[in-house]
């Protein structure tokens, strides 16, 4: 264990009574946490975890008080977990324990975890932020911003239901245009009734449910761009525990006729027995054994996906803004001829890299921005909501099927 000065120390412990600044005071537990007092893969673990290494802001649902979040200043106003059940109840979102209680800093990239976290699109070609001008596209070469990695995001305001963030910032990217900007971020607890209707489900009864949104912003405080020179777009993340009966489902627009704009080798071709391409959606296993993503162009992809968790029986969903009709930025690892046709959808299965290392196990459920080419003080916006549902199982069928026109145990099965 580390050694502290004594002022850090007493600072922590006027920190952990509530004795707070007024936009930290949204602390809802009543009970102080000590490690061992909820199994890990409890939100309790994880919230008595980080209290001891950051500080949590924790939201609630205004109607039920056992659907909550972590949010956290210092890693951008990224959403950490979230449950449906209390401090005792699952933690949907994945944490690296171990680099959180390090306190390091990692070359590439700081992997903290979290189901919600803000990054800049696009990662790779000529307009990437992710590379310096000149260099390869090689994970040597890859570094991921500070201002969206490493660097906390300056708290606006915060009550029990919402916490609002934002960050200056700029960048030089790939073609070496230099960029200023403005990032607003809100993290929002939604209500059941709220969830229903977003969603159009009837009812939630004997279902443990829990949502939140979160609001994304960023306004071109530079000069007015030029296409040829580069744009930027929104990118929001979300990291989940693998599971070996996890299964991620996209589900395809039936507006495309044809073949689905579906980009699947990222990282090479993904074996037959991990990628399953329907007629009306995409399976992608989410077992955190072998590294793999996909993407959906926005005319292929609908504004809602999710995954499945067979085993613990838990239902995720994501809905984002989607511009069937827009340009979004290409993220490949290469130069693009036409980088205002990437993916609106994403979705990620970590694995070991080629040296046998690995970031993870997690996988991930992404949603971008489209772009447009912006004005001095001209915005761009993009709205995440991330949903979980557990219990009765026919509950849960009604809602994949009403979402993704499948009922669960065929997401289930599809690996089999």
């Amino acid at each position: 264990m580390k050694s502290y000065p004594l002022i850090l120390v007493l600072l922590s412990v006027f920190l952990a009574s509530g004795c707070r600044k007024k936009s930290f005071s949204t602390e809802t537990t009543t009970v102080e946490l000590h490690p061992g007092s909820f199994p890990k893969g409890t939100f309790g673990y994880d919230l008595a975890f980080l209290k001891k290494h950051i500080t949590p802001i924790i939201l609630t649902a205004p109607d039920n008080a056992s659907a909550k979040l972590i949010v956290i200043p210092e890693y951008q106003g990224r959403v950490m977990t979230s449950t449906a059940a209390g401090d005792g109840g699952n933690s949907y979102g994945w944490i690296n324990y171990d680099l959180i209680s390090s306190g390091r800093k990692n070359p590439h990239i700081n992997a903290y975890g979290g189901e919600d976290r803000l990054w800049l699109s696009p990662e790779g070609g000529q307009f990437s932020v992710y590379f310096s001008k000149g260099d390869s596209f090689t994970y040597h070469n890859w570094q991921t911003p500070a201002l969206i990695d490493s660097e906390p995001f300056e708290v606006v305001s915060t009550d029990s239901v919402s916490a609002s963030f934002r960050k200056k910032g700029s960048l030089e990217n790939y073609s070496g245009t230099k960029m200023k900007f403005l990032i607003e971020r809100k993290v929002t607890m939604l209500t059941r009734r709220e969830i229903q209707e977003l969603l159009s489900i009837r009812s939630l009864e004997d279902v443990k449910a829990t949502g939140y949104a979160s609001e994304n912003t960023l306004t071109n405080t530079g000069p007015e761009w030029e296409r040829e020179k580069g744009a930027i777009g929104l990118w929001i993340l979300g990291m989940f525990t693998p599971g070996e009966k996890t299964t991620i489902v996209a589900p395809l627009s039936s507006h495309y006729q044809g073949k689905p704009q579906l980009t699947a080798d990222y990282f090479g071709k993904i074996p037959d027995d991990r990628l399953v391409v329907h007629d009306t959606a995409v399976f992608l296993k989410a077992d955190g054994r072998y590294r793999s993503k996909i993407g959906l162009a926005p005319l292929s992809a609908k504004p809602v996906a999710g995954s499945y968790d067979a085993e613990k029986n838990i239902l995720t969903v994501v809905q984002y803004d989607l511009n069937m009709q827009g340009e979004y930025l290409k993220s490949a690892w290469k130069l693009h001829e036409e980088p205002f046709k990437g993916d609106a959808f994403n979705a990620y299965n970590d694995g070991p890299l080629p040296d046998g290392t690995q970031m993870g196990p997690f996988y991930e459920l992404e949603s971008s921005s489209s772009v447009r080419i912006l004005g001095h003080n001209d915005k761009l916006s993009h709205t995440h909501r991330t949903f979980h549902f557990e219990g009765d199982k026919t509950i849960l069928n009604r809602i994949a099927e009403k979402l993704f026109g499948m009922d669960i145990d065929q997401i289930g099965e599809i690996f089999k």
